[in-house]
């Protein structure tokens, strides 16, 4: 039997990848519509820190996201952009406005050689530039427009996935991003010290495929449903020794991947739970066997080499 680790899910060109660890930087393409099935075994271990292993082989929870013991997370995180320790980088860096859904926007950076990948790996359906230049101005520029415009640095993954299955026209998320993108320049002094780039609303529907999660959630969808379905999918908790995902790969946005089992229930998977397991392939139409839970609506949440081992 072939065990993979996986590394989650990676952005190449557009499209979604699942990553393995100590595969020589192998990835395993993920196309809409093909069948996904793989079984977990043994315990999660910590997935070490910077690309180098836990020394002490941590196990860690199974619902945990971050998939690290609390010291190789810190040393992780002592080294990352996100915890502004690496004044002195060099390169140029892109500030960006992202959209998740209806009243959801953020201000955030990511380097620019990496173009749009940070906006697929969080999942943003529509984005645009606001600004490049030295780290630490793109830092402020994040700041500043944070608190002026009163949005949040992060959005909780649980909001994102509930507003894809009602998303409003394309015309619509666009405007919603001029509009902040207008809010933006009316805020003094941030252009001072990076270069303004103009208003160009990219969408991201179409790469992550959410027309399959409108149509699941359409009304005459939703009234021929399986019986027992949660009309906006279940959501995997965790993973567990010798438990089974498995399902029609529908739509992926950031680290979840949007499955439709064998009883046509959805069920979102979110990758960052596999890292640290040894996963094996598992027969395709096998039943869902680690713990779910009933996803909030839309409503609600807006409120508050081998073969490929998988296919």
């Amino acid at each position: 039997m072939v065990v993979w680790r996986s590394a989650g899910v990676s952005w190449q060109g557009g499209r979604p990848a699942l990553r393995w660890e100590g595969r020589g930087g192998r990835v395993s393409a993920l196309g809409y519509g093909r069948d996904l099935a793989f079984r977990a075994l043994g315990a999660r271990h910590c997935s070490g820190a910077r690309g180098n292993p836990c020394p002490l082989a941590a196990v860690v929870p199974g619902r945990a996201t971050g998939g690290r013991c609390a010291d190789c997370a810190r040393l992780d995180r002592a080294h990352s952009v996100a915890a502004d320790t690496i004044a002195d980088d060099p390169r140029t860096y892109r500030v960006y406005l992202a959209w998740f859904g209806p009243g959801m926007v953020k201000v955030g950076i990511t380097g620019e050689e990496r173009g749009d990948a940070r906006l697929l790996e969080q999942g943003a359906v529509a984005f645009s530039w606001l600004g490049r230049g030295p780290l630490m101005a793109a830092r402020r520029t994040e700041e500043v427009l944070r608190h002026a415009l009163g949005v949040p640095d992060r959005i909780p993954y649980a909001r994102k996935r509930a507003a894809r299955y009602v998303l409003p026209p394309a015309a619509e998320r666009a405007r919603e991003v001029e509009e902040l993108y207008a809010r933006a320049g009316g805020v003094p002094a941030w252009n001072e010290t990076l270069q303004a780039l103009p208003c160009e609303v990219h969408d991201h529907a179409e790469a992550f495929a959410l027309a399959e999660l409108a149509e699941l959630a359409a009304p005459a969808a939703l009234a021929k449903g399986a019986p027992g379905t949660a009309p906006y999918g279940l959501v995997v908790t965790e993973l567990v020794d010798g438990g089974v995902v498995a399902g029609r790969l529908l739509a992926a946005a950031g680290p979840d991947l949007h499955l439709l089992d064998r009883d046509g229930r959805a069920v979102v998977l979110d990758t960052r739970l596999l890292t640290g397991w040894e996963l094996a392939a598992a027969p395709a139409g096998h039943p869902v066997t680690v713990p779910v839970t009933a996803a909030p609506p839309p409503a609600a949440e807006s409120q508050g080499s081998p073969q490929d081992p998988l296919f």
